[in-house]
């Protein structure tokens, strides 16, 4: 049955907003629903030549690693990248993670470590999904954390809970439309917004289930955490409703080709006025350099967003942060 899908359980932080559009068994009438490639476009990238082939063969970036689990048993307030787009997020005592894609994908592997071991990925309050896609939702990973933390609550987007199969009967979740506000601990809020993409696992369920972005707020500080997501006009309608975010996660890499990847993906440039459309604080870059997704090399998307930097137009601090490593984070606990 067509119609707006929301949780009627959760509260809308927009006025007049009223879910999201879901027709015939997909949310394909979402005003952020990116258009996926055809069959013809899928073949043209795959048989065709990369221009930037001999670049990308001589490119010889990595993402640093620091492995070093200690932040694990910290009591202090942090970011951790675990690498692509998967943090792990300490605030006000209250231990969030997102997307957490920590293993090699089907054909395509890891390029560096996480950080700490997965079995140590314990304590968890919060794991925060943002689609079904398959370097977001690690499957095997998501499956073991389950095993290692009975008390962690997913904050999924609509329709996302049947990814979980079987375990989704025995665990503690909550789906939201945009907009929508969830049901978390004391002085911690996070809301659900839009970004700009699509969903698919399998061959016949697009866009089955929705996907989104994160507004983080404990207190006094808050963090975006932007998915994944091509450049459009969300940005903008969230800074004006939520204010600027003191941190900006956002995704800068598999761009190219661009009539494959633009619809759903950020190039720096667009990442970087998507940067200032919010109004952030700071910029930690993510969706890079973790898994060869895309054509462009490996360390063109930091190289370039780190030219825009020094150019001065990037509107706050840029953080590029090294897989395991902390960034601190100033919140007001009491």
């Amino acid at each position: 049955m067509a119609g707006f899908r929301f949780n009627e359980n959760l509260p809308f932080v927009k006025e007049n907003a009223r879910g999201v559009w879901y027709e015939e068994g997909q949310f394909i009438h979402a005003k952020y629903a990116s258009s996926t490639a055809n069959f013809s476009e899928i073949l043209r990238w795959q048989l065709g030549n990369n221009p930037q082939k001999e670049e990308k063969k001589s490119d010889n970036f990595r993402v640093k690693c620091i492995y070093n689990p200690s932040f694990l048993t910290s009591t202090e307030d942090m970011i951790v990248w675990l690498g692509h787009a998967s943090f792990f997020i300490r605030i006000g005592s209250i231990t969030l993670l997102t997307d957490p894609c920590l293993t090699d994908l089907p054909l395509i592997k890891r390029l560096v470590v996480p950080p700490c071991p997965i079995p140590a990925l314990t304590n968890i309050d919060y794991l925060l999904l943002s689609h079904g896609h398959r370097d977001h939702f690690d499957e095997k990973v998501i499956k073991q954390l389950i095993s290692q933390n009975s008390a962690m609550s997913f904050l999924l987007p609509l329709e996302i809970s049947h990814l979980l199969g079987k375990q989704r009967n025995s665990v503690l979740f909550q789906e939201a439309a945009w907009w929508q506000q969830f049901a978390v601990k004391d002085n911690l809020e996070i809301t659900f917004l839009p970004a700009k993409h699509w969903n698919r696992r399998y061959l016949n369920d697009l866009n089955r289930q929705l996907w989104g972005s994160f507004w983080i707020k404990y207190r006094d500080t808050t963090i975006y955490f932007g998915g994944d997501s091509a450049y459009d006009t969300h940005f903008s309608e969230i800074r004006e409703l939520m204010g600027e975010p003191d941190i900006c996660l956002l995704p800068i890499g598999a761009y190219r080709p661009s009539y494959i990847m633009k619809p759903a993906h950020m190039n720096p440039a667009e990442a970087a006025q998507a940067f200032q459309d919010l109004g952030g604080k700071m910029m930690v870059p993510m969706h890079y350099g973790t898994y060869d997704l895309s054509d462009e090399p490996l360390g063109e998307p930091l190289r370039l967003l780190e030219e825009i930097d020094k150019m001065g137009r990037l509107s706050g601090e840029l953080k590029a942060l090294a897989v395991g490593e902390v960034l601190p984070l100033k919140t007001t606990k009491s």
